[in-house]
């Protein structure tokens, strides 16, 4: 019910009663419940933050074999936050968390090996760790037909539309999937303005609304001739994502039969006119031998053409070539640098922490740490970690100024990259700089 409530919630008094929720059930002794209350006590929502009750409640959890416990644990240990400071404690935290199952464990086993971070450096049992999580993103894609993002124009300003639904691109189609998958009525709206569009004479359109009749949703419930009247319109306009769509239906045997030949010619001919996913599926016809004989020079050659315009899976299997050395020379490190794509194209699992680029919350504390050692480690770094604590003190107390007001609930916190602009801290140095310049002037001049 909580999870429920969360996923729909768009005001935080609904957020908060999903957490009242998850209390209840975790005094019940709800694991996930536990684990989501662990996760609100150690990032504040709500104002509720208390590291150490969420440690606690990690620890307890982590005895229940709890893997999202563990993984908080490492992290926590890794940076020390809370507790002690101990690399090699969370090492053991990564791996039993990796052990039960936590894909975030195994991105960060796989970073640490591949970087020698407290372990030997080993490329091999890197690529191992990222293949594992690779794999299990991969089925759920393959599994849900999943389409990388690629911006179309849905309509070439026909006279009878209007200015505001003249143009919408795959974002805007990938973004009513969603809301279709949480049972959401804007999908009536979206369908709406497909047939709109299609009716206007956008190929595009009748190829989305082939998409949703494909995929089936509340608005289209899920129905394969109707798939077909559509992508067959499409594809008469020599439509890419028409063509395409008509070779899956004659590829998986979707209200036809099964005809590898004509879902080769369909492919082919999406592919020819640049669509990555066409590329992709003919990749995998000659990867896997469907329909064709098996070619991995070719199957390369389409993979690497897809993968060029992002498409994940392509991306995945180039991967699985450059690591089992199927059709090109062995390299891990290519390998490795295709499954951190692949990874990096489906955002999965809070990418830029995984892969130790960036945290997935915003703590002050813990960022004057981590410039404090940055400082320790390098006499270089000092100067950079000046100006970089200047900016997070301003920040600090522009945002305690500007959150913690008492007199009136309007103000909120500014996000100051967004009003003015992402280097808003190289002009506030520069303003410094000048000032210094002339006060200085003033007294020697």
């Amino acid at each position: 019910m909580g999870i429920k409530i969360l996923q729909q919630s768009k005001s935080q008094k609904q957020k908060a009663e999903a957490y009242i929720f998850f209390a209840k059930a975790a005094d019940m002794g709800n694991l996930k419940a536990m684990e989501k209350m662990a996760d609100a006590l150690l990032f504040g929502n709500f104002g509720m933050q208390n590291i150490t009750a969420a440690i606690q409640l990690y620890e307890s959890l982590a005895k229940e074999g709890s893997y999202t416990a563990q993984n908080a644990l490492g992290f926590l240990s890794s940076y020390g936050i809370g507790m002690e400071y101990n690399q090699a404690k969370a090492l053991i935290y990564y791996t039993f968390g990796s052990a039960g199952g936590s894909m975030m464990s195994q991105m960060i086993l796989g970073y640490r090996y591949l970087s020698g971070i407290n372990v030997l450096q080993n490329c091999e049992v890197a690529l191992n760790h990222y293949k594992k999580v690779a794999d299990y993103i991969a089925d759920k894609l393959e599994k849900s037909e999943g389409i990388p993002v690629e911006k179309v124009r849905l309509t070439e300003r026909p006279e009878n539309l209007s200015s505001n639904s003249e143009i919408l691109d795959w974002d805007i189609y990938q973004y009513y999937k969603f809301l279709a998958e949480r049972g959401d009525v804007q999908i009536q709206k979206a369908l709406y303005y497909f047939l709109k569009a299609a009716k206007a004479g956008s190929a595009n359109a009748m190829a989305f609304i082939g998409k949703m009749y494909l995929e089936g949703n509340a608005a289209a419930p899920q129905n394969n001739a109707t798939a077909f009247k559509y992508f067959s319109m499409a594809a008469s306009k020599g439509n890419a994502i028409g063509l395409h769509g008509l070779g899956l239906l004659y590829f998986y045997g979707k209200g036809v039969p099964v005809n590898y030949a004509e879902a080769l010619k369909y492919f082919q001919k999406a592919a020819e006119k640049g669509w990555p996913n066409a590329q992709f599926q003919l990749g995998f016809m000659y990867y896997s031998g469907s329909g064709v004989w098996k070619d991995y020079k070719l199957a390369f050659k389409y993979f690497y053409l897809a993968s060029q315009s992002g498409q994940p899976l392509a991306i995945y299997y180039l991967a699985e070539m450059y690591a089992t050395g199927t059709g090109v020379l062995r390299s891990c490190r290519t390998a490795v640098e295709k499954r951190l794509k692949f990874l990096k194209r489906r955002r999965c699992i809070q990418w830029h922490f995984s892969y130790g680029i960036e945290l997935p919350f915003k703590d002050i504390h813990l960022a004057r740490r981590l410039y404090d050692m940055a400082a320790q480690t390098s006499p270089d770094a000092h100067i950079p970690v000046f100006f970089a604590l200047m900016k997070l003190e301003t920040v600090h107390l522009l945002q305690d100024i500007l959150f913690f007001n008492q007199f009136t609930m309007r103000w909120k916190w500014m996000k100051l990259d967004n009003t003015l602009g992402p280097y808003w801290d190289l002009f506030v140095i520069g303003l410094i700089i000048v000032v210094l310049i002339f006060l200085l002037r003033n007294r020697y001049g």
